[in-house]
């Protein structure tokens, strides 16, 4: 298990889990951030990600992306 800050751009992964104090949570679950979902790395620029989840383009920063665990 590693956090999403340290996957490759453009490969597939599947989320394990998703961390972080419980309202943090909800949120990356409202964003399509659930276990067992895939994430896509698109780019990554100066610690900001941008991810494809549940055919959806989203950019999260990189705290946020450390708490996801794939």
């Amino acid at each position: 298990m590693m956090p999403l800050t340290m996957a490759k751009k453009g490969e597939s992964n599947v989320i394990k889990k998703v961390g972080g104090k419980e309202e943090a949570r909800r949120f990356l679950e409202s964003l399509g951030f659930v276990v067992g979902g895939t994430v896509t790395v698109v780019s990554q620029t100066a610690g900001n990600i941008i991810v494809n989840v549940k055919d959806s383009r989203i950019a999260i920063g990189k705290d946020m992306a450390n708490k996801i665990m794939i």
